[in-house]
Protein backbone atom coordinates (compact mmCIF):
# COMPACT_ATOMS: atom_id res chain seq x y z
CA UNK A 1 0.00 0.00 0.00
CA UNK A 2 1.56 3.38 -0.87
CA UNK A 3 2.32 5.92 1.81
CA UNK A 4 0.27 9.01 1.54
CA UNK A 5 2.36 12.17 0.30
CA UNK A 6 3.37 14.15 2.86
CA UNK A 7 2.04 18.01 2.49
CA UNK A 8 5.45 20.01 2.49
CA UNK A 9 4.09 23.14 2.27
CA UNK A 10 4.35 25.98 5.43
CA UNK A 11 1.58 28.36 4.93
CA UNK A 12 -2.15 27.63 4.00
CA UNK A 13 -3.45 28.17 0.61
CA UNK A 14 -6.52 29.67 -0.44
CA UNK A 15 -8.02 27.77 -3.63
CA UNK A 16 -9.21 31.24 -5.49
CA UNK A 17 -9.99 32.04 -8.95
CA UNK A 18 -9.02 35.83 -9.35
CA UNK A 19 -8.34 38.22 -11.82
CA UNK A 20 -4.07 38.81 -11.75
CA UNK A 21 -2.22 41.57 -13.94
CA UNK A 22 1.57 39.66 -14.44
CA UNK A 23 4.06 41.33 -15.82
CA UNK A 24 7.41 39.21 -17.00
CA UNK A 25 10.54 39.72 -19.19
CA UNK A 26 10.57 37.30 -21.72
CA UNK A 27 11.11 37.90 -25.30
CA UNK A 28 10.61 41.71 -24.25
CA UNK A 29 8.53 43.57 -21.44
CA UNK A 30 5.08 41.92 -21.40
CA UNK A 31 1.94 42.26 -19.14
CA UNK A 32 -0.92 39.32 -19.58
CA UNK A 33 -4.08 38.79 -17.80
CA UNK A 34 -4.18 35.56 -15.89
CA UNK A 35 -5.96 33.79 -13.20
CA UNK A 36 -5.59 32.42 -9.98
CA UNK A 37 -5.77 29.18 -9.02
CA UNK A 38 -4.19 29.02 -5.62
CA UNK A 39 -2.54 31.99 -3.63
CA UNK A 40 -0.74 32.04 -0.16
CA UNK A 41 1.91 33.93 1.51
CA UNK A 42 4.41 32.88 0.10
CA UNK A 43 3.19 31.73 -3.13
CA UNK A 44 0.45 31.71 -6.27
CA UNK A 45 -0.54 29.53 -9.10
CA UNK A 46 -2.18 31.21 -12.36
CA UNK A 47 -3.11 29.99 -15.24
CA UNK A 48 -1.94 32.40 -18.27
CA UNK A 49 -2.07 31.89 -22.46
CA UNK A 50 1.80 31.33 -22.66
CA UNK A 51 4.41 29.74 -20.21
CA UNK A 52 7.42 31.74 -18.57
CA UNK A 53 10.41 29.82 -17.84
CA UNK A 54 11.16 28.57 -14.46
CA UNK A 55 13.59 31.57 -12.68
CA UNK A 56 12.36 34.37 -14.56
CA UNK A 57 11.30 37.38 -12.33
CA UNK A 58 8.06 38.19 -12.40
CA UNK A 59 5.55 41.24 -10.96
CA UNK A 60 1.62 41.06 -10.24
CA UNK A 61 -0.93 42.96 -8.51
CA UNK A 62 -4.24 41.25 -7.23
CA UNK A 63 -6.86 42.25 -4.61
CA UNK A 64 -7.60 39.95 -1.96
CA UNK A 65 -11.44 39.26 -0.95
CA UNK A 66 -12.46 40.16 2.92
CA UNK A 67 -12.85 36.10 2.96
CA UNK A 68 -9.14 36.14 2.87
CA UNK A 69 -8.30 39.44 4.58
CA UNK A 70 -11.46 39.19 7.21
CA UNK A 71 -11.68 42.74 6.75
CA UNK A 72 -12.38 44.72 3.79
CA UNK A 73 -10.51 44.04 -0.18
CA UNK A 74 -6.71 44.78 0.05
CA UNK A 75 -4.82 45.18 -3.62
CA UNK A 76 -1.63 43.80 -2.60
CA UNK A 77 1.68 44.50 -5.56
CA UNK A 78 3.91 41.23 -5.29
CA UNK A 79 7.54 40.62 -7.35
CA UNK A 80 8.83 36.98 -7.39
CA UNK A 81 10.08 34.23 -9.74
CA UNK A 82 8.70 31.77 -11.45
CA UNK A 83 9.53 28.27 -10.24
CA UNK A 84 7.41 25.82 -12.05
CA UNK A 85 5.25 26.12 -16.22
CA UNK A 86 2.85 23.36 -16.54
CA UNK A 87 1.37 23.05 -20.11
CA UNK A 88 -1.40 20.90 -21.10
CA UNK A 89 -3.76 22.33 -18.85
CA UNK A 90 -8.08 23.42 -19.41
CA UNK A 91 -8.56 25.74 -22.39
CA UNK A 92 -4.81 25.81 -23.65
CA UNK A 93 -3.68 27.21 -20.58
CA UNK A 94 -0.53 27.08 -18.53
CA UNK A 95 -0.02 26.88 -14.95
CA UNK A 96 2.57 28.84 -13.56
CA UNK A 97 3.94 28.42 -9.94
CA UNK A 98 5.90 31.35 -8.40
CA UNK A 99 7.22 32.01 -4.73
CA UNK A 100 6.40 35.56 -3.50
CA UNK A 101 9.91 37.08 -2.73
CA UNK A 102 8.36 40.79 -1.85
CA UNK A 103 4.72 42.36 -1.52
CA UNK A 104 3.31 45.73 -0.81
CA UNK A 105 -0.23 46.40 -0.17
CA UNK A 106 -2.06 49.38 -1.93
CA UNK A 107 -3.80 52.63 -1.06
CA UNK A 108 -7.23 52.03 -2.65
CA UNK A 109 -7.88 54.64 -5.41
Amino acid sequence: MAEAQQEKRGTRRFALRLPVSVQYQEEGSSQRPAQTRDVSARGICFFIDNGISPGSPLEFTLTLPPEITLTESIRVHCKGHVVRADEGQPEGKVAVAAVIDEYEFLAES
